[in-house]
């Protein structure tokens, strides 16, 4: 069976088996490096949805030790509080990223535009 050519960061052979008309595994092949850069980005939007997740059992644990009046209320409003501002924070964030994102998106639009308007042009 025929295994990918490339080799990997540590310097040994890649080891994965590829279809006889590949020379590259898809984690090598340099025609799937954009898919792997969205794939990869996505990948980095999980940290928030980890910390909502923290977020969310802060905010079970509080109201379970107000129910069990393990909690003095006072200092359980407080702390809700700042939790509702924890998850404004990271809603601004996700915001930032997603913004910042779509910049670079358009941006790789804007300049690849010339080209387009080019080739369109001979054919136009």
């Amino acid at each position: 069976m025929p295994r990918c050519i490339a080799t990997k960061p540590d310097g040994s052979p890649c080891e994965r088996i590829v279809s006889a008309s590949r020379k590259y595994c898809y984690a090598h092949d340099p025609s799937k490096a954009a898919a792997r850069s969205r794939t990869a980005t996505k990948a980095g939007r999980s940290k928030p949805h980890r910390e909502l997740h923290e977020t969310r059992t802060q905010l079970q644990d509080l109201v379970d030790k107000i129910l069990a009046k393990k909690i003095d209320r006072g200092a359980a409003a407080v702390a809700g509080q700042l939790l509702n501002v924890k998850l404004r924070a990271l809603e601004i964030e996700r915001r930032i990223k997603e913004s910042e994102e779509f910049e670079a998106r358009l941006d790789e639009i804007e300049r690849r535009l010339p080209e387009v308007s080019t080739r369109s042009s001979r054919w136009g």
